[in-house]
């Protein structure tokens, strides 16, 4: 089939915020390009939202607070904050209630953390290292974030820096948490903020992500976007159109079809084939990229044998509620926190992480809490909040979700009510979204797995999503992978779309 003067330069295939903010990046340097969205009523993928409860109540279908919002170079290049994105934030960023009464939180303000992270000693400490990782920031995250190896921002790094980063990034949460702090409270801050995906306390070099889910609190904040999370798909969405690229809803890509070696065209489940004549950018899982988008002659054995048994992230299991009031946390300070992170200490969450792993449900589910509404009112009718909650979980059951699903949830308010009682007389609605409901959503949650497959250690930098792919450039030429299966992994933070598609900007010109 001959290209025609109408065909794309580039193909996008997914509109989540990878394949949106690397298709802004396209069409801002003049590409012509046409982004392929399979879900057939909005744009965004896992970050959107929906009415899921009652009318007027907003949740968020997968990822509802953004520490990159005001951090990612991706976002603000595209100026988000100028085409309409308005960020909303909380007096704490977050919260870390246990059943014994202790707390320690996280707030922008150093002042503020230092009262209240577990003891006096505690919070000093922890003021002297955020103090430090905001004088380092600037060059840290294009080190962490910029297509591996990112030679320059290492350099600006002093070797002293250096130092005592590769003393947090090679010792485990556990091993990090007692080293820096001695009350319980503030201990089980940073493992709790890792369990966000799939490392737990006690794993190797599992210090690094809940270290930089830390420190991004107190520059950057937990901050959700007025309106919710669709308003940032929406937000991308105009910027693309600004540039004068597309998106096409209900167009569900079957195949990446490759003619003399490089990628030449898409073909969708209709038999519509569409041409691109520059590029094919992929924002899919990366099993089912080498599986079942590539014809397997295109795809060398070793990877296909490694894609048959990709390395999955845990499963998530997530419950929305409407309610009639803020909910009435013990502790005060969780009353004013956009998140709030359920887990007694360092051997409960080591629990939790060993029943998991067990394909077990977790008997105290460790919760990341979401009150988005507290922050911006917009979510739900006037005086009524809405309540977002996922706890990790295997993937499958036996038996099938379906039989557990209500169950669970109903083990989730449980672990809620024990830290705010009363809560359970505030619900007037709830949603229930197991891991195959997830994955329904959107095909790249395979198991419900939100983190872009595993983020253990040697699932990143240049593993991920495998050695030597780690570049964006994909076995066939011209087409990239620009999901979260690449680096720099997961977060809503656009980066990995952003360097691929600036990788696929050097090829083409």
């Amino acid at each position: 089939m001959q290209a025609s003067s109408r065909d794309p330069d580039v193909v996008v295939i997914g509109s989540g915020p990878n394949g949106l903010t690397a298709a802004c990046v396209l069409a801002r340097a003049g590409m012509h390009v046409l982004v392929l969205e399979a879900h057939p009523e909005r744009p965004g993928g896992a970050v959107g939202s929906v009415q899921s409860t009652l009318p007027g109540f907003v949740h968020d279908v997968g990822a509802a607070f953004f520490p990159w919002g005001a951090l990612s170079t991706a976002f603000r290049e595209l100026d988000l904050v100028g085409h309409g994105l308005r960020w909303c934030s909380s007096e704490i960023e977050s919260c870390h209630p246990a059943p014994d009464g202790t707390w320690a939180c996280i707030s922008r303000d150093h002042d503020v953390t230092a009262r209240g992270f577990g003891s006096p000693e505690d919070g000093e400490a922890w003021r002297r290292v955020a103090t430090w990782y905001a004088g380092i920031e600037p060059h840290l995250l294009p080190l962490l974030m910029e297509p591996f190896p990112a030679i320059a921002p290492m350099l600006r790094l002093l070797p002293v820096n250096l130092l005592r980063l590769a003393g947090v990034f090679l010792s485990s949460g556990r091993g990090l948490a007692r080293r820096w702090f001695r009350s319980e409270a503030a201990r089980r801050v940073l493992p709790g903020l890792a369990l966000h995906v799939d490392v737990g306390p006690d794993d190797w070099f599992g210090a690094a992500l809940g270290f930089m889910l830390g420190m991004t609190a107190t520059t950057g904040g937990y901050v959700v976007p007025e309106g919710g999370a669709q308003s940032i798909a929406d937000t991308l969405v105009r910027v693309l159109e600004h540039h004068g690229g597309s998106v096409r809803l209900g167009a569900r890509v079957d195949e990446i079809v490759v003619r003399d070696g490089r990628a030449h065209a898409v073909r969708l489940a209709g038999g519509e084939e569409i041409t691109a004549r520059q590029a094919v950018l992929a924002n899919t899982d990366a099993g089912a990229l080498f599986l079942r988008l590539l014809e397997r002659e295109h795809v060398p054995g070793r990877l296909v044998e490694f894609a048959q048994s990709y390395p999955r992230g845990w499963g998530t299991f997530k419950v929305d509620w409407a309610l009639a009031k803020p909910v009435p946390w013990s502790v005060e300070s969780a009353r004013l926190a956009s998140v709030v992170h359920a887990g007694d200490d360092l051997d409960d969450l080591s629990r939790f992480t060993a029943q998991v792993r067990r394909g077990e449900l977790p008997d105290n589910p460790y919760l990341v809490v979401g009150q988005q509404s507290l922050a911006d009112p917009t979510r739900a009718p006037e005086g009524k909040h809405t309540l977002w909650a996922y706890s990790r979980v295997p993937p499958r059951l036996e038996g099938g979700w379906s039989a557990h699903a209500e169950a669970f949830a109903d083990r989730v308010e449980a672990r809620l009510e024990g830290l705010a009682p009363g809560f359970r007389s505030t619900i007037l609605g709830r949603a229930v979204v197991s891991p195959p409901d997830l994955q329904a959503m959107d095909a790249n949650l395979v198991g419900g797995d939100l983190g872009g497959g595993s983020n253990a250690w040697n699932r990143q930098l240049l593993f991920r999503p495998v050695f030597p792919y780690f570049r964006y450039r994909m076995p066939v030429e011209r087409l990239y992978l620009c999901s979260s299966y690449a680096h720099p992994g997961a977060g809503v933070h656009g980066m990995c779309g952003y360097n691929a598609a600036r990788i696929a900007l050097r090829d083409i010109a």
